[in-house]
């Protein structure tokens, strides 16, 4: 692969962690990063940024656990990244102790309940509370960009450039761009994010068996302190989290809405997200219920085993897809990026 030609497109955490990776293995190659927007502006604007060591899956488990090492190893190297160590308790029904063991990767620790975190008073009935380490938050935003920052010598991004055809051929991949040029490539790497259905490569990349489901995150007006950590609600697939930064608290709950246009869900809140997050929060924290007053509304791309995908498209190792991170995009966007750069650095 010397001196070969890396065309990467999408400019989240995912897209700037395969430049980061590729980089790093060949430095002798010429890597481009495009986006129709800016670094870190799609997904990774929207993403709640949170890093729950866990995994129902041995893949799923082998990734977040070479995520974790890999972010734990950022945060050392780079101390000024907004990424924070962040307390958490997962919240199950008594019965499943054995699922939470399995499961979280670190020691899982029972919780008393005159020692539950704030804003739980008391548990729902028949449920147990466990401690576990090794989470953490990050402003995904701040840490895309700042590694994007760190990369302008060795990568080249082209911000606000839409890509509007893939062309493969037997010796590279041509790339026509909105600025009427054309760029051609020795390899691409598409890291959409959700907009896995643009045009300029559904056709090339045919049914991966994706699919894009709405994303509905409550913003909760309760203030938070400062030893306050999330509250995973295992049996609900949700968790409430401290925005400290912010002065409030989130919480993300599994919308059922699929099959959705990443460009039409970005216009607020409806009045079945309303209720639908309502019905749910109430289940989990009751006492929050009267709290919502705001959210953010996006989506995320789902792979077929609701586990992340790295493949090959068109018949040809010059084209690798990434992502469909299954709504832990940042979770497990080291490890997508190993991936990923394996492909591309095989040959």
């Amino acid at each position: 692969m010397s001196g070969v030609h890396v065309a990467i497109v999408g400019a989240g955490i995912v897209g700037c962690l395969i430049a980061r990776e590729v980089a790093a293995r060949r430095p002798e190659a010429s890597i481009v990063v495009l986006d129709r927007n800016q670094v870190g502006c799609g997904a990774s604007l929207r993403s709640a940024g949170t890093h729950i060591p866990r995994g129902t899956t041995q893949r799923f488990r082998r990734m977040t656990e070479n995520s974790q090492d890999y972010y734990a190893t950022l945060k050392r190297d780079l101390p000024q990244l907004p990424i924070r160590a962040l307390p958490m308790t997962v919240v199950a029904d008594a019965r499943h102790e054995r699922t939470i063991l399995e499961r979280y990767l670190p020691a899982s620790t029972p919780v008393r309940t005159d020692t539950l975190p704030c804003p739980l008073t008391t548990l729902p009935d028949r449920c147990a509370a466990w401690r576990i380490s090794g989470g953490h938050h990050a402003d995904v935003h701040g840490v895309t960009r700042a590694l994007a920052a760190r990369l302008r010598p060795h990568v080249a991004f082209r911000e606000g450039v839409e890509v509007t055809a893939v062309d493969p051929a037997r010796t590279g991949v041509t790339l026509r761009l909105s600025t009427g040029e054309r760029l051609t490539a020795d390899r691409l790497v598409l890291a959409p994010g959700p907009w896995t259905g643009h045009p300029a490569w559904s056709a090339l990349t045919g049914d991966l068996g994706i699919r894009v489901k709405k994303i509905v995150a409550l913003h909760l007006d309760a203030p938070t302190g400062p030893d306050d950590g999330a509250v995973v609600f295992q049996d609900h697939d949700a968790f409430l989290l401290p925005l400290h930064d912010h002065g409030h608290w989130l919480y993300s709950y599994v919308c059922p809405q699929w099959d959705v246009d990443p460009d039409t869900v970005d216009r607020g809140l409806t009045p079945r997200d309303v209720a639908e997050a309502t019905a749910n929060l109430h289940a989990c924290a009751p006492r929050l219920t009267q709290r919502p007053g705001s959210a953010r509304v996006f989506c995320d791309a789902y792979g077929p085993q609701g586990e992340p995908l790295i493949a090959g498209v068109a018949d040809t190792a010059r084209v690798v897809f990434a992502g469909a991170g299954s709504g832990f995009g940042y979770r497990l966007a080291p490890a997508i990026a190993h991936e990923a750069a394996d492909r591309l650095c095989q040959d």
